[in-house]
């Protein structure tokens, strides 16, 4: 099996929600209908690396909030999320 290419420096640096306007943004531009073919597919090649990002982002941020710990006797307890 082929593995992913990485995300290109300049999405993979973009935060959560700078990356989501931008996807949105190009949602947008390709709903409307009003850019070129070629555009339209550069467009949508990079909508969907910036949703990849996002989903790497959601990932990230729900495996921090998941440090809860459940032990053999069903006791529950807590680890602080790594939030740095």
């Amino acid at each position: 099996m082929a593995k992913e290419p990485a995300l290109p420096k300049d999405i993979a640096g973009l935060s959560f929600e700078d990356a989501l306007k931008e996807l949105e943004a190009i949602v947008q531009q390709l709903e409307q209908g009003k850019v070129k073919l070629d555009e339209a597919i550069s467009a949508y090649e990079r909508g969907a690396m910036l949703k990849k990002h996002c989903e790497q982002k959601l990932a990230e941020a729900k495996m921090k909030v998941e440090k809860i710990n459940f032990s053999p006797d069903g006791t529950v307890s807590s680890q602080p999320a790594d939030l740095g």
